[in-house]
Formats: structure tokens, C-alpha cells, sequence
């Protein structure tokens, strides 16, 4: 499963980014509003830092805005993925830019329903809301349970996004029910290399070595 950060904090990005481990990068209107920066710059930037994806959302939510925005966005560099809210509007500008070869993310799925429409629509990438349909009373990670089903069924290449993860746990069970990817925020992203087991075992050894008076080097 590919791991991308949520974020537009270009010093955590080139943090996280020397691990190796970060396959891209998604932002969203309220990011972009804490970065308090210019959203073309910030998306630029973005671009130069990570080889993968960078979703980037457009601000329009009728499809001639969309279509227009989406395409200064997708100029920025080759690897920009405009992003697109699951509306008719969105998924109408989403099959227009599928013709053009532009890739998309939808975004803000909810149902099982709209993740198929987005797959007919030609959507590179749709993103389900997991957190937040647990927040609201549901089971978030059986949406992804249902629209792998779906797209498998039909051979969909639309890639299930997993969005709005809270935990690592959250990463593990997107990645057993066979998201594609999933987008994490840094905090989340840092937490996935600890375990308290891990850290008492690696004590113990550097205790353990340090006692035989050795050195490798």
C-alpha cells in the first residue's frame, strides 16, 4: 500500500520524505489555509520535494470553474492530481479531465454508491472518509471493504484512497482491506515506526552490548 502525507508543511514533508517511505502527498483548501502561504507556491514547492502524487483541490463547485482551476492546477507540474469533491458537478469535470489524460482524486466519499459513480467517471484516485464516517456513528473501514468488492468486480483502475485516518491501527486495517493507499497525517505517519516493545527490546540490547566492553568499528 502506498503512503501519502496530509499535509502542506514543506519542513515536516522534507523530514518525512528522507525516510524513503513517502509515496506523495494530498492537500485540501483548510491546509492550505494553516499554511497561511500563496496555494500555487505551496503546491510547487510540494512538487519539487516528493516524485509521487500531489493532490491538489480546486475551489470552483460548478464544473466550468472546476475545469478551469483544474487545469492551472495540473500545469504546475506533472505530477499534480486535481482534486475533485464527489458532486454531479465534480464527477462531471472528473470524466472531462479523464479524456484529457489529467489524473484526479475525488474526494469526500461517503458511500459505496458514490465511489462507483467516481470509478465510471474515470477518477484516478477516490477518497473515502474514514474517520469521519466513524465519527458520525458508523463503521468507516467497511466503505473500503465495499468499494474494493465493487471495483474488483468490474475491474475498475480507480485506486481507493484512504483519507481521513486517525491512527495506525487505521493505516492496518485500510491495508487489510485493500486500499490502495492511504493519505496520513505527519503525527500519524511518525507513530507507525513505534511500539513500546520495540523500544524496551532495543534498551536492553544497547545495555546488553555496552556490558562486552565491544566496538564494531
Amino acid at each position: 500500500m502506498q503512503l501519502f502525507l496530509d499535509t502542506t508543511d514543506v519542513a515536516v514533508l522534507k523530514d518525512l520524505a528522507a525516510t524513503g517511505l513517502v509515496d506523495g502527498v494530498t492537500t485540501n483548501p483548510t491546509l492550505i489555509a494553516k499554511s497561511g502561504r500563496p496555494m500555487l507556491e505551496v503546491i510547487a514547492e510540494i512538487c519539487d520535494l516528493v516524485e509521487g502524487p500531489v493532490s491538489a483541490e480546486v475551489a470552483a463547485t460548478e464544473v466550468g470553474g472546476m475545469l478551469a482551476e483544474g487545469k492551472k492546477l495540473a500545469a504546475i507540474a506533472p505530477n499534480v492530481v486535481v482534486k475533485l469533491p464527489l458532486t454531479r458537478d465534480g464527477l462531471i469535470a472528473t470524466a472531462e479531465f479523464a479524456v484529457h489524460g489529467i489524473q484526479t482524486n475525488v474526494t469526500l466519499c461517503f458511500s459505496a454508491a458514490q465511489a462507483l459513480l467516481a470509478a465510471k467517471a474515470g477518477a484516478t484516485y477516490i477518497s473515502p472518509f474514514i474517520g469521519r464516517l466513524d465519527d458520525y456513528g458508523a463503521v468507516g473501514m467497511d466503505l473500503i471493504t465495499e468499494i474494493r468488492a465493487i471495483y474488483d468486480n468490474y475491474d475498475f483502475d480507480t485506486e481507493i484512497l484512504a483519507a481521513s485516518i486517525r491512527n495506525p491501527v487505521h493505516v492496518t486495517q485500510a491495508a487489510l482491506a485493500g486500499a490502495d493507499c492511504a493519505t496520513i497525517p505527519p503525527n500519524v505517519f511518525a507513530d507507525l515506526f513505534k511500539h513500546p516493545l520495540t523500544e524496551k527490546g532495543l534498551d536492553q540490547f544497547m545495555k546488553d552490548w555496552a556490558a562486552t566492553g565491544q566496538s564494531i568499528l
